[in-house]
């Protein structure tokens, strides 16, 4: 263990401020945020039978413009879900958000999203068997377009996104990662 490691293992977490969904820590001289109450989130690659992946924008007011995005959410937010089941909460995000209902949700592991500044960390799931059951959208205000795109296409379609000005969530980096280290 290096001595800067031990240093910060031996100092206290210390809540700086802590809101409905998120908390600001300290430790040492590291600021962080991570979530409030233990509150997970899903991430979804649902890829349909004619191999479109469905993907989901969305107005981010952190951003303060939209952002191209897998469908996701978070676990157990709302009081009386604190004991969600994971798979359960990713299925149901991916029927609210884009309108499909998957027929098997299988956990490919869980990631985290910027692990510097953030100690957030997400669930990533598969989603096979889709069925389209809604127009989806997502809830409430949440104003989610959907996306079928054609995974031949999806360097295209996030280039075309971007240049329109449009934000890419870093996990567009799973269905990106081939073309790019392939020097596209």
């Amino acid at each position: 263990m290096t001595t800067n490691e031990q240093e910060y293992r031996d100092n206290p977490e210390e809540v700086r401020w802590e809101g409905r969904f998120i908390v600001a820590k300290t430790r040492g001289r590291w600021e962080y945020v991570g979530r409030s109450r233990n509150i997970g989130a899903g991430v979804i690659l649902a890829i349909d039978d004619a191999d479109n992946v469905i993907l989901v924008e969305q107005f981010r007011v952190p951003l303060g413009r939209p952002c191209l995005e897998l469908p996701a959410g978070l676990i157990g937010d709302t009081e009386g879900s604190e004991g969600e089941d994971p798979a359960t909460a990713a299925a149901r995000e991916l029927e609210e958000e884009t309108g499909y209902r998957a027929a098997r949700i299988e956990s490919l592991g869980m990631f985290y999203s910027s692990p510097g500044m953030v100690s957030e960390c997400f669930t990533l799931y598969r989603a096979t068997g889709l069925e389209r059951v809604s127009a989806g959208g997502g809830i409430d205000d949440e104003g989610i377009i959907v996306h079928h795109v054609p995974l031949a296409e999806i360097a295209d379609f996030v280039a075309a996104r971007r240049a329109e000005g449009m934000a890419i969530d870093v996990k567009m980096l799973l269905l990106l990662g081939a073309g790019m280290l392939a020097g596209r």
